[in-house]
């Protein structure tokens, strides 16, 4: 765990030092901030007491709008594509991996770097929670439960981004076959739109994770998309580490 701590700290630094991360964040805060004043904008044009007390432009602003998916379908793959296929553009992954470092503690290093990336893109909206309880009640429970369900999204679309970089050669192609996954991914939930029959409505609303954070943006905090999350995270972290190891025997 020692190496993986290792490679997590110089991974994360190499991230925060480099021009592209403040750029990353930037666009992602004007994005952010860009729906929050839509959201908010559409809430004062309503009547006064036409919307439920709960009915806040916060509870729509994680996942309540195509905005929100778009943004993160395309910096997810920004965030993912260098972990590992960068270092294998630079011939720097087979030197890693003859190292007397595992694969486990490489995938695991780099990943942890991956979730740092994914939570320091949400800590700024933190400022939109504090500015909806000036002006509106902000339920903590429910707010809490939506961080909870947004950093579970992140482990699991992390950790396939992460996947496609090791399995990718460069990091326009780990960019892409992340956005193609990822994608597929979202697409696959909106299955519970298109069928009527209830069985499939059910099926596909369990992968869908447009439903997943709109179930914990009420507050409800459902144990079956968490364990979905953790599911498809550990899925794709043995495949990496598999990868990998198809890497250090390929060296």
């Amino acid at each position: 765990m020692r190496a993986a701590w290792t490679i997590a700290k110089r991974e994360i630094v190499s991230f925060f030092v480099s021009p592209l991360a403040y750029v990353v964040l930037a666009v992602w805060v004007v994005a952010m901030g860009f729906q929050f004043y839509l959201l908010s904008a559409f809430a004062a044009s309503q009547p006064f007491g036409s919307g439920s007390a709960t009915d806040t432009p916060l509870k729509h602003f994680f996942g309540g709008t195509t905005l929100f998916w778009l943004c993160v379908l395309v910096f997810v793959p920004l965030l993912t594509m260098r972990l590992l296929a960068e270092e294998s553009r630079n011939g720097t992954l087979e030197p890693l991996l003859t190292a007397p470092v595992s694969e486990v503690s490489v995938v695991l290093g780099k990943y942890a770097a991956a979730v740092v990336f994914w939570v320091s893109m949400f800590v700024p909206t933190l400022m939109y929670a504090w500015l909806t309880s000036r002006f509106g009640d902000v339920d903590p429970g429910a707010l809490g439960a939506t961080y909870l369900g947004v950093f579970g999204l992140g482990l699991s679309w992390m950790a396939v981004g992460l996947l496609m970089s090791a399995i990718a050669r460069s990091p326009i192609v780990a960019a892409l076959l992340t956005f193609v996954a990822l994608g597929g991914h979202f697409m696959l939930g909106l299955g519970q739109f298109i069928f009527t029959d209830d069985t499939s409505r059910e099926v596909f609303g369990y992968f869908s994770v447009w439903t997943h954070l709109d179930a914990f943006a009420t507050g409800v905090v459902d144990s079956r998309y968490l364990t979905w999350d953790l599911s498809l995270t550990a899925l794709a972290l043995f495949l990496a580490v598999r990868a990998l190891e198809a890497r250090r025997y390929e060296s």
